[in-house]
């Protein structure tokens, strides 16, 4: 196989005539470019340059040759060039995967102002709780909460989650206040991907851990929605504590059962290598990794 060095230098040599022109040109020294030439020469099995003291020409088949390698040659300097901005600049198709929970108005803002941002980027946006084959795909960043299972991801924690046992005092009002986790049966719920209008709370306290079946008349796919219900007072919630810190100070909404919380949630930017990451995809985790989303606390050591 001939090496493609050697002729991207004959190539420079037969343009300048010269081979201290086309050395000073290649950072190389004229001893180096020389033997280049005649090592492809050697391997081709002919004389690609006529040397004589005064001048430097190429013979009919070195013409030929470099008639014929010149214009391919430049195609592949040009793909080089190409790829090597696209690793420098952000830009290029970013695709997108999160669950469905995140598709809701705040991540939508932090794209539309990602856009702008980066204007040299186009997102191609996945929305779905399937675990998506990230390189059959071709996806290159999914974000994704709870434990990961696919240890051949590259994975950049970018927060936590907990989520708090709430409801409004409208709602209170007519309710007894639940005294353990077991009372939260008794009481209508606003459920999270609930099924038959029932679901699962996992909740923790210090090493105590119960699961419980709740049900109320109204089940969402996305916490925007959870918490507006549960705001109006349709019944307990279970929040994320980045929706209702500020309304339980302003008391708007009541936090029960104040030892017991959801397990801890981390949330993960997983993407499938960190080789020769693409600037476009570097420049979105770290937009991702400061922005503060209502679902996660950003992680303070990241």
């Amino acid at each position: 196989m001939i090496d493609l060095n050697n002729i991207a230098v004959f190539i420079k040599v037969a343009q300048f005539e010269s081979f201290s022109r086309a050395a000073h040109s290649l950072g190389m020294p004229v001893s180096t470019v020389s033997r280049k030439v005649s090592d492809l020469e050697e391997q081709l099995g002919v004389t690609l340059l006529q040397r004589t003291t005064r001048k430097l020409s190429l013979t009919a088949q070195g013409r030929e040759y470099y008639n014929q390698c010149s214009e391919p040659l430049n195609h592949l300097f040009d793909a080089e060039r190409v790829l090597t901005q696209t690793q420098k600049a952000p830009e290029g198709t970013l695709k997108i995967s999160v669950p469905v929970i995140l598709g809701q108005e705040p991540f939508y803002e932090f794209i539309s102002t990602f856009l702008k941002k980066y204007p040299g980027i186009k997102i191609d946006l996945f929305i779905t709780n399937l675990f998506l084959d990230l390189i059959a795909e071709n996806i290159d960043v999914s974000i994704r909460f709870g434990d990961l299972e696919d240890s051949s991801l590259i994975a950049k924690k970018i927060g936590t989650s907990i989520r708090y046992v709430v409801a409004s005092p409208q709602y209170l009002e007519s309710q007894p206040l639940p005294s353990k986790p077991e009372d939260l049966k008794l009481h209508r719920c606003v459920l999270l991907n609930g099924r038959n209008n029932e679901a699962e709370w996992n909740l923790v306290s210090g090493r105590k851990h119960v699961k419980v079946l709740v049900s109320g008349s109204i089940s969402s796919r996305d916490f925007q929605s959870v918490s507006a219900f549960t705001y109006r007072g349709h019944g307990i919630g279970l929040l994320p504590s980045t929706y209702c810190d500020q309304q339980i100070k302003k008391g708007d909404l009541v936090r029960l059962l104040p030892e017991w919380t959801s397990p801890q949630y981390l949330v993960h930017a997983v993407y499938p290598t960190k080789k020769f990451l693409p600037s476009r995809v570097d420049v979105f985790l770290e937009e991702l990794k400061a922005w503060k989303s209502p679902l996660w606390i950003i992680d303070p050591t990241n």
